[in-house]
């Protein structure tokens, strides 16, 4: 009985192995796996060894053997490739709302997902800039505690902090307490929120999960998204995104605009891919899409300067037009 039970734990730890240390280019010959598996207090025959490969290969583990470096076997294949493990390592990086000692921890899980020699390599290459990093530690608590009550369809409460200025100039916070009614989180233009209901109100609002505190679950069943938006059968967060330019809200439109032949490409990075184009006679593009009529969509035009012109409708035409004078008259001498 404890041949087969050190059997078994043997094949786990041998599966660790080849995921911990092994790669194409740092294969473990058998010799070198036998060391490994001593050093972890398990005895091993070289001749068992092979038979335990195949195991975990018919287990579905893609293990290879390399007869060029070193000829040894390494494992071949794995959940995440390495281009992808980078790709969650800089999004993390880069992520402002998650703070510099919880980037630090992920990207510690994240290296777990490739060899070890891959992992230091990758952790060579990692910056973390803590002037762009949120210091709110609670916000990990706060997504589970709203992803819980989104799915049992309960009410949230918590206080929501602003920064305020004081008479005697110091920074402060102002806090206020809401009761909201959760439908999603949306991650957008490097924030996060939570979008939901006001219990006071018949719209939806956004609130930044960095600055919300003591988030506790209400026993109190949700308003249900349908009695205060237009969406029915469920939340389409998607399209709530589209709808909001820098996360304002406002009435939605149709919106043309006209700019210079060569902004195709930062026009639809910004408006988004579904922009409707026609080449005009003047060799200028003109563009329509629907969007939230905003402060931020103002923002987004006015990026282009005299490149951009807002065609319709007239109310955005009006904010632009009034930006403009605003900007004008702030720095005329």
């Amino acid at each position: 009985m404890a041949g087969n039970k050190q059997q078994k734990s043997k094949l786990l730890h041998l599966a660790e192995i080849f995921l911990q240390k092994t790669d194409e280019e740092h294969p473990l010959t058998a010799e070198q796996l036998i060391k490994e598996l001593n050093n972890r207090g398990i005895e091993c025959e070289r001749k068992s060894i092979y038979s335990d490969i195949s195991y975990l290969m018919e287990f579905g583990m893609d293990i290879e053997k390399n007869s060029f470096a070193g000829r040894g076997y390494y494992l071949a294949d794995r959940e995440y490739q390495l281009a992808e493990v980078r790709l969650l390592m800089d999004a993390v990086q880069s992520a402002s709302f998650i703070t510099p000692k919880k980037t630090r921890e992920l990207i510690k899980k994240i290296e777990n997902l490739t060899s070890e020699h891959q992992a230091s390599e990758l952790a060579s290459q990692v910056y973390i800039d803590n002037r762009n990093k949120q210091s709110n530690e609670e916000i990990y608590y706060n997504i589970d505690v709203i992803h819980r009550a989104i799915v049992n369809g309960k009410k949230i409460t918590f206080k929501y902090r602003r920064r305020d200025l004081t008479v005697d100039g110091r920074i402060d916070f102002a806090v206020k307490t809401f009761v909201i009614s959760p439908y999603a989180l949306l991650w957008s233009d490097d924030r996060y929120y939570v979008i939901g209901n006001n219990q006071k109100y018949d719209n939806l609002m956004h609130l930044r999960l960095d600055r919300m505190k003591n988030v506790e679950e209400v026993n109190e069943k949700s308003r249900h998204f349908s009695e205060v938006s237009q969406y029915k059968a469920f939340f389409d967060v998607a399209d709530y995104a589209n709808r909001l330019f820098n996360v304002y809200g406002g009435e939605t439109a149709s919106v043309e605009m006209v700019c210079s032949s060569d902004k195709v490409e930062q026009v639809m990075d910004i408006f988004g891919e579904d922009v409707k184009w026609r080449l005009r006679s003047d060799g200028k593009l003109s563009f329509k899409f629907s969007a939230a009529i905003s402060e931020g969509l103002v923002s987004d035009v006015l990026k282009f300067g005299d490149s951009m012109e807002v065609v319709a409708p007239i109310k955005l035409r009006q904010m632009v037009k009034q930006r403009v004078e605003t900007l004008y008259n702030m720095y005329k001498d």
